[in-house]
């Protein structure tokens, strides 16, 4: 009786989007590019953190400061104005992030593939 390792067969051993057939080098040109686009996001998202955090802390000495409920309104109106604002722009940012993320992973598996696909021939 003879068993049957699933692994070895054409569809068991079929790598992840042609990931597992990347030569060394292509895989760590990827994780380098990855991280660098990793950290150019983390900087941006850290410095936003830090603009919301100056927001919230301006409002309050703004509202420490006020001396009509209508001057409170106005200087609370302004922040979330602003604050949704920034959101908006938040939005954008990790749409931008994301797609700089998944071409680069593109490229890199669309080169794997074409030099193994030409490797073979």
């Amino acid at each position: 009786m003879t068993i049957k390792d699933s692994t070895s067969s054409a569809m068991g051993s079929a790598p992840f989007l042609g990931i597992g057939q990347m030569p060394i080098e292509t895989g760590i040109a990827l994780q380098k590019e990855l991280l660098d686009a990793y950290e150019k996001a983390g900087c941006a998202w850290l410095a936003r953190v830090k603009t919301e955090v100056e927001l919230w802390t301006e409002l309050a000495a703004k509202l420490a400061a006020v001396h009509s409920v209508p001057e409170a309104v106005e200087a609370y109106t302004k922040s979330v104005a602003q604050q949704m604002q920034m959101a908006a722009e938040d939005g954008q940012r990790l749409l931008h992030d994301c797609q700089e993320i998944t071409q680069r992973i593109t490229k890199a598996v669309s080169n794997g593939q074409l030099s193994r696909q030409s490797g073979s021939t």
